[in-house]
């Protein structure tokens, strides 16, 4: 089975936040947009703290994104995956994103926010090790992945303004 690979990262130099899924599942790669899956909440999320239509054409939204100073990128840069989950990753066939030199790239990233669980976990085994130590905040949020019904809209988008704070200079979390 092919690799699938991730998007590039969708990112203005000045960033101060930057969210970090794991690998964009099958909808988002057949569609080439981040979280296009049709249940997925991240978009509505994005609706909610940062005031950015889901209506709006994709090319829009990722502009205004980057309007608000926030990065969106994977922490995957290619893997196995028969199915669209993160657990249908195959073990040993993920490639990281070269993220300490797109943080290097953009200094004032002060914040890294994970979509779930899985790409805390990816980032922990694949990007934290290659890191210098510096002030960096991370914090995981609960994923926006149709599977994690969990939580409500609204519930998502409570623990999501987390990220609004931190591209408006008040950042807020802990370091994971």
């Amino acid at each position: 089975m092919n690799p699938v690979r991730s998007f590039p990262p969708a990112s203005r130099a000045d960033a101060l936040a930057l969210m970090l899924g794991s690998m964009p599942g099958k909808a988002s790669l057949e569609a080439g947009e981040y979280y296009a899956h049709p249940r997925n909440a991240f978009w509505p999320v994005m609706e909610i703290i940062f005031g950015i239509s889901r209506a709006l054409p994709y090319g829009e939204r990722l502009a205004a994104l980057s309007e608000r100073r926030v990065a969106l990128w994977d922490v995957l840069a290619s893997c196995v995956r028969p199915g669209s989950m993160d657990s249908d990753i195959v073990d040993g066939t993920a490639v990281p994103n070269d993220l300490p030199g797109f943080l290097l790239s953009r200094p004032m990233v002060r914040a890294v926010f994970f979509n779930g669980s899985k790409a805390e976990q990816a980032w922990r085994r694949h990007i934290a090790g290659a890191l210098p130590a510096s002030g960096l905040k991370l914090l995981r949020l609960p994923s926006t992945s149709p599977a994690n019904a969990r939580l409500n809209l609204e519930e998502k988008a409570r623990a999501w303004r987390a990220v609004a704070e931190a591209a408006s200079g008040e950042i807020q979390g802990a370091n994971l």
